[in-house]
């Protein structure tokens, strides 16, 4: 029968949001969206071009402005995220040359409107924009109280320049309002923005780490248990054979009998070898599968597993198949960074076999073809007649099956 765990952590729906590179999906679309704000702005500016007649050499002067305002902002907004990550210094540069070109813009709306080349009307959605448009990339590219004061400074210096110029009434409220209310709730917005995007990156970070302790500590288990098996006993046969070493120079024949016991020891540690060993590659496969779900639970990925006739099938064969399951779950967390959710399934076919088939959503996931890895697991199915196949399907899918020749029970 199949067990579903349904409980998704933070990890896995972030790489659903990018697929095989999750974190850096993430903060590609985050970018993207971004930029489309510029975008948005420019065909603002494009239809109140197309609407206000102030003569052509104005419209081309306030055209140039706005054009080098959307490209230096592009390069801000950039060069923002990639600081708030860490990883690039302050652009203070670009935020000092976007904040000049703002205010040179406003500056010019204020002119028109002064000389009576348009109304206020006209000016209001031009002050508007440029204050909402203008507040996201410096609060995200200074420190937050920096960004605040030199927002909402260019805030009140254009709304008292439009006041002096002679904008008044509701059209002054309606600035003020959007420059006191509107103005911090964008760059706010743009502060959340580096805020997700960095903590998804972190925890990306953080499930990689935690997939290679996976691996890490049961390699520690395994040397613990060997130490535990041979230090003792290599003690032992140091210290006998010294013994023997110094009574064999008296001549004494005492020095065989330490030997005897020597190879006694010996003899003894390598059964002992071949039990931890045996323990370590035999397992039930019951067990290695519950395993395995918590494995990469703890990594961040969802897993779900159908056993079907595991329960009844020789335990030669759930030996086979629960290494199999182990070593594929090794190359899940080693190989397989970008994967959301694994299914293993073992079911019995019509053919006469068992089939477990181990997939996971890793894009360009591999497993080892060296050491232990999949050579390994050929030999160890082909003394039972299985076989073991590999298989890279489209959409970042990899696939490991194995089979065996088991007939079911009737």
């Amino acid at each position: 029968m199949s067990t579903t765990e349904t409980g998704m952590s933070v990890a896995s729906w972030q790489e659903r949001l990018g697929g095989g590179d999750g974190a850096d999906r993430f903060r590609r679309y985050t970018l993207a969206s971004i930029a489309s704000f510029a975008l948005f702005e420019a065909g603002l500016w494009a239809f109140w071009i197309a609407v206000v007649d102030v003569g052509p050499a104005w419209l081309s002067l306030v055209a140039a402005l706005i054009a080098a305002q959307i490209v230096v902002q592009l390069l801000l907004s950039r060069s923002a995220m990639h600081h708030y990550l860490g990883t690039a210094p302050r652009p203070d540069l670009l935020v000092a040359l976007y904040s000049a070109v703002t205010v040179a813009v406003i500056a010019l709306g204020c002119v028109l409107l002064a000389t009576g080349r348009i109304e206020g009307r006209e000016l209001t959605p031009y002050l508007v924009w440029q204050l909402l448009f203008y507040a996201g990339p410096p609060a995200l590219a200074l420190p937050r109280r920096t960004g605040f004061v030199l927002v909402m400074a260019v805030s009140v210096a254009a709304i008292g320049s439009a006041a002096a110029s002679g904008l008044t009434g509701e059209a002054l409220v309606f600035v003020v309002g959007a420059g006191l209310f509107m103005v911090p709730l964008m760059a706010a917005a743009f502060r959340v923005s580096g805020w997700s995007v960095h903590h998804v990156e972190e925890l990306a970070a953080a499930r990689e780490t935690q997939a290679r302790l996976a691996v890490a500590e049961e390699r520690l288990r395994f040397g613990r248990d060997l130490h535990d098996v041979l230090g003792r006993n290599l003690a032992v046969v140091a210290l006998k054979s010294e013994l023997a070493a110094q009574l064999a120079r008296r001549g004494r024949e005492e020095a065989v009998d330490q030997m005897v016991e020597v190879q006694r020891i010996a003899q003894e540690s390598q059964r002992e070898i071949r039990a931890v060993v045996r323990g370590y590659r035999t397992a039930d496969l019951h067990t290695e599968l519950a395993g395995a779900r918590s494995v990469l639970e703890a990594a961040g990925i969802d897993c779900r597993i159908e056993n079907g006739p595991a329960a009844r099938l020789p335990t030669d064969v759930q030996s086979a198949l629960g290494w199999v399951v182990r070593e594929g779950t090794t190359n899940v967390l080693r190989h397989a960074s970008g994967a959301s959710h694994c299914e293993v399934s073992v079911r019995a076919t019509e053919s006469g076999s068992v089939v477990l088939v181990m997939e996971n959503d890793g894009a360009g996931a591999r497993p080892s073809a060296t050491g232990a890895g999949l050579p390994g697991l050929r030999e160890r199915l082909a003394g039972l007649e299985g076989t073991l196949s590999t298989e890279q399907r489209r959409g970042g899918t990899f696939r490991l099956t194995a089979r065996i020749p088991w007939k079911a029970p009737a």
